[in-house]
């Protein structure tokens, strides 16, 4: 782990220590991030940041990680008042709209919505994400009927939940314009095999998210 973890930072040029990883609970809360919380996580998931599921900073050089395999990865960039966020959204966290909470605390570091531009991770495809109707009725009662383009029957009292759909439109009705939002096409899963993923490897690893600010200067 720690040597893939170095491979990563040096692929960013940063040192590991200026790494920040979330202890991701499948939840919705939102941990803001500064140059003293460097470090936390990188080398043990007992010091990491949280229990959260998004992490913010408006703290150039300090490098944002959330570990996901077939959950959402989301990150969000303001370039108007450089502020960063990173989110981890399963299923729990898609319906409890964490994208939405992550740019709430955007807001509170002077972020506007229709500023912020969002990239959509690789994740589990909306063909291969079966779900039970406890999780179809947390959509709906997440989405209301929006929640109808999200779902697709598969068998009785089975459905197919489109994660990254469900996650756009959290950030639209959070005032991302859709323009500035992008999805990966590649989905997690055994074809092509080139994320890890949790349904189809059970054990499995994670791949990373990571971001980081660069300082005014050189942008």
């Amino acid at each position: 782990m720690r040597e893939n973890r170095r491979r990563v930072a040096a692929a960013l040029g940063a040192p590991l220590d200026a790494f920040v990883f979330a202890a991701q609970v499948h939840g919705h809360r939102v941990a803001g991030v500064s140059a003293a919380d460097r470090g936390r996580g990188a080398l043990a998931a007992d010091d990491a940041i949280g229990p959260a599921d998004a992490l913010v900073t408006a703290e150039p050089g300090t490098v944002l990680a959330i570990l996901v395999a077939d959950c959402v990865p989301i990150i969000l960039y303001d370039p108007a008042t450089h502020v960063l966020a990173c989110v981890h959204a399963g299923w729990r966290g898609t319906v409890a709209r964490t994208a939405q909470a992550a740019l709430m605390a955007m807001r509170s570091l002077g972020t506007r919505p229709r500023d912020v531009v969002a990239g959509i991770g690789p994740s589990i495809a909306p063909g291969a994400y079966q779900v039970g109707e406890e999780v179809a009725d947390a959509a709906r009662d997440a989405f209301g009927e929006r929640a109808q383009t999200m779902l697709r029957p598969a068998g009785p009292r089975r459905w197919l939940f489109d994660l990254p759909a469900a996650n756009r439109y959290a950030l639209r009705t959070g005032g991302v314009p859709d323009s500035q939002i992008h999805t990966a096409a590649m989905p997690t899963g055994p074809d092509p095999g080139l994320f890890f993923s949790h349904r189809a490897e059970r054990p499995c690893g994670r791949f990373a998210l990571a971001a980081r600010l660069e300082p005014r200067e050189l942008r």
